[in-house]
């Protein structure tokens, strides 16, 4: 006669097996490719951060405008003869920077500025062929995410408009009488590719861990200290593009001097921008175009970064993860450094290393706050031993 059943027991043979509950089903199904589509990512961070120094180095090197028209296929080629050499300086020879601050410019010396644009429009052509193999491949072996395809595919589509708004900026300096590119066509040249490179670096970000992971780990958000790193990045962000006005039109080297500018807090005739014709523009223009006024608004957003910075990283050592809080130190730490080192740029005149070095801490600086925001919208588990929650 057949025992009698526990209430608990599994309806089946007797003596089988229960069977074993299903877990992890967040992470059921197709996972894609996360780790071979990060290091591709990183690839991408790492060449994206070049072109931004390499483009930093065109403008200081005044090479932005050595390559005078937009040849998408045929442009990849450089000139392989001496008459491919000429006919290149002839084309330049026609525009207003030869013909007015560069008359006595011979062959020999415009090939090095010329070669500085070439490589870094060469550089963007591979920076958009590395990212249509890499989405191509992943995407016909069927290795991407759930729900990344059209973030991966944005990537490419802001590739494409960088090298657009690339042109664009570089055109403007073309026309008239002007020897540089306007100011602020150039702050958005290079604010486009400090979000591409931060929308690189939170994707690379996201991918190091499984979306079970970045769900569990969201559970202990720490809401306030990531409203106050997103403040903080949005506020970098400003002063990335206020300095980029400065290189757009050399306002670093008008006043070598600190803590004042020239012998007063607030430059002389900072309101005054001729107009070429003995005459003078309206106010606001000053903004963009008087370098005085332009180099003392980016000293000012540079001291209230600072101190904006001080109060998040205050509250940034109270967190109870000691990955975030390392993360905050951190910041801190590159924020000092970048402030002393746009002290230092002003008083060598941009010099050119100092001045790339400057450039190098920004994108430090960008990527170390997008880790400190990071880490508040999902802490890295630790242990009690550890100090960490």
């Amino acid at each position: 006669m057949a025992g009698k059943r526990s209430i608990f027991e599994d309806v089946g043979e007797k003596g089988a097996a229960a069977p074993r509950p299903a877990t992890g089903g967040i992470d059921a199904g197709p996972k894609g490719a996360r780790g071979a589509i990060r290091l591709w990512l990183v690839l991408l961070f790492l060449m994206v951060a070049a072109m931004i120094l390499i483009g930093g180095l065109t403008r200081l090197t005044d090479s932005g405008l050595s390559i005078t028209e937009w040849n998408l296929v045929t442009g990849a080629v450089p000139p392989l003869s001496e008459a491919a050499w000429l006919a290149e300086f002839e084309k330049y020879k026609n525009f207003p920077e030869f013909q007015l601050q560069n008359q006595q410019m011979t062959l020999e010396e415009f090939k090095p500025i010329y070669w500085w644009e070439w490589g870094h429009r060469a550089l963007g052509r591979l920076v958009g062929l590395i990212w249509a193999a890499g989405f191509v491949w992943f995407l016909i072996r069927s290795q991407i995410p759930p729900g990344w395809e059209l973030r991966l595919l944005g990537l490419g589509a802001l590739g494409a408009l960088q090298g657009a708004v690339g042109w664009w900026m570089v055109h403007s300096g073309l026309q008239g009488v002007r020897v540089d590119v306007v100011s602020w066509r150039l702050a958005t040249h290079l604010g486009l590719a400090f979000a591409i490179l931060g929308l690189i670096a939170w994707y690379a970000m996201a991918l190091s861990r499984s979306e079970a992971q970045l769900m569990q780990a969201r559970r202990g958000r720490e809401a306030r200290l990531f409203g106050l790193s997103t403040g903080l990045l949005h506020f970098a962000f400003l002063q990335i593009l206020l300095g980029a006005l400065v290189a757009g039109i050399d306002a670093g080297r008008a006043f070598p001097t600190w803590p004042l500018m020239g012998e007063s807090f607030f430059p002389a005739d900072a309101f005054y921008v001729p107009d070429g014709q003995g005459g003078s523009l309206a106010w606001p223009w000053a903004f963009l175009e008087n370098p005085g006024l332009v180099q003392f608004v980016h000293r000012m957003a540079g001291y209230l970064l600072l101190a904006f910075g001080i109060v998040v990283w205050l509250r940034g050592r109270r967190s109870s993860h000691r990955a975030t809080r390392f993360a905050f130190h951190m910041v801190m730490l590159m924020l000092a450094a970048q402030v002393a080192l746009g002290i230092v740029t002003v008083l060598t005149a941009a010099h050119l290393h100092v001045a790339i070095t400057h450039q190098l801490g920004a994108i430090l600086l960008w990527v170390l706050i997008l880790r400190a925001r990071h880490l508040s919208q999902y802490p890295m588990a630790g242990s009690i031993r550890e100090g960490t929650a």
